[in-house]
């Protein structure tokens, strides 16, 4: 693999590698793992298997649908790493630590070794060895949500098993417990509750809160008319319907959720169907139809519908940073999601944007981080990374020897 440098392409995260925190070892070819304390007191964030760094810790898990072939790349030592072969791989989703290879019949759940805890008023950023988990009985209808206890897989059928998440730190996938009942879309692991959608009969979906075990503790009056996408973020859950987005909001063990309409009526074809954004951000994108993205403040509880070129892909930081549009004429264009107007372009980076867009190939997708974003390009065996904060500058080109069709960001 090569990887192609522009000036100034060093990463903040690549500048503060150096800087680990004093529970850190020594590397091996996932990066460094910790000791055993030498004191008989634990030190704060320990986490056994693994090293604390003084920055994010960012890995990029890539698959190529057409042959099955996986790797990970290492965003701070620049590695590629060969993981296991996963044929019939239809999509590639990642709750910020694992990666899930989702298939017709089952999803392969692989560890990426790289995850980031937030206390609130402190962050930890980790890293360990990359290593495979197990299979779920689950396949690409899967929806499949965290927090830092449980996950939550739910087929398409509505069956909702809730896993321990400290069973798949370990490196199994465990016996899950099974939810009661069914449920419309997935069900959300939050504020050490669940949420989720019941329908009764043909009407529109309510808003339940369950406990861990599935059972009911608050029905807070709220409808959701043709349920697609959802987010969590730390204002609430987030909710797509037929007429905007419901925020579900906790505070001291109380549910409360808030409406958030388009204003408009809106065709079917140009409602948000499906939620990007930077991890911790309150800014959510969605494709608004065919030339226009959906931007979602959570905090002000507002939608804009920014009017672009055609659309192949979306993303943004949020607060004051730039909505990245990947278009069909293969460039990357950057507008300002207060008034919509572009403020710069890229040359052309992908040649098989207009098919990308058409459905023809695994649309490429936008990863975004607080100081880079990650565009794949499936045609050129390759992965550009980007400093939206600087006119929407190449920083680095990561050369592959795959097709890289499905890609998804870790370390957040």
């Amino acid at each position: 693999m090569l990887v192609r440098r522009n000036a100034l392409s060093l990463t903040p995260a690549l500048l503060a590698v150096a800087l680990l925190t004093t529970g850190c070892a020594g590397r091996d070819d996932t990066g460094p793992t910790s000791q055993k304390p030498s004191s008989p007191t634990t030190p704060h964030g320990y986490v056994e298997g693994a090293a604390e760094a003084a920055e994010q810790q960012s890995r990029l898990l890539l698959g190529d649908r057409a042959t099955g072939d996986t790797r990970v790349l290492d965003l701070i030592t620049g590695k590629v790493h060969e993981t296991a072969r996963r044929a019939g791989v239809t999509g590639l989703t990642t709750d910020g630590r694992f990666g899930y290879f989702h298939g017709a019949d089952a999803t392969h759940v692989l560890d990426s070794g790289t995850w980031t805890v937030d206390h609130g008023d402190h962050v930890h950023y980790y890293r360990a060895k990359i290593r495979d988990v197990g299979a779920l009985p689950a396949g690409s209808g899967a929806g499949i949500r965290s927090d830092t206890g449980v996950t939550v897989v739910t087929d398409a059928d509505g069956k909702a098993d809730v896993h321990s998440r400290a069973e798949w730190e370990k490196g199994t996938i465990g016996t899950p417990a099974r939810l009661p009942g069914s449920y419309t879309g997935a069900v959300l692991p939050y504020a050490d509750h669940l949420i989720a959608l019941r329908r009764d009969g043909d009407g529109p979906a309510r808003v339940v809160v369950l406990d861990r075990k599935g059972k009911r503790v608050a029905s807070p009056e709220a409808m959701c008319e043709d349920p697609r996408g959802d987010a969590v973020t730390r204002r609430g859950t987030v909710i797509g319907c037929a007429d905007g987005a419901l925020l579900v909001h906790e505070d001291d063990g109380a549910f409360t959720v808030r409406r958030i309409p388009y204003g408009e009526d809106v065709p079917a074809a140009e409602r948000a169907a499906e939620f990007r954004h930077r991890a911790g951000s309150t800014t959510l994108t969605a494709r608004a139809g065919k030339n226009a993205v959906w931007v979602l403040d959570v905090t002000e509880r507002a939608w804009t519908r920014v009017k672009t070129g055609p659309v192949v892909a979306a993303n943004t930081a949020g607060e004051g940073s730039p909505l990245v549009v990947l278009e069909t004429d293969g460039a990357l264009h950057a507008y300002d999601t207060t008034g919509g107007k572009e403020t710069t372009a890229t040359e052309p980076l992908l040649k098989d944007a207009p098919e990308a867009a058409a459905g023809g190939t695994a649309a490429p997708v936008i990863e975004i981080d607080r100081s880079r974003a990650y565009l794949n390009d499936p045609a050129g065996k390759r992965v550009h990374e980007i400093d939206y904060n600087d006119g929407l500058r190449v920083a680095r080109t990561f050369d592959l020897d795959i097709r890289p069709s499905l890609m998804v960001e870790t370390g957040r």
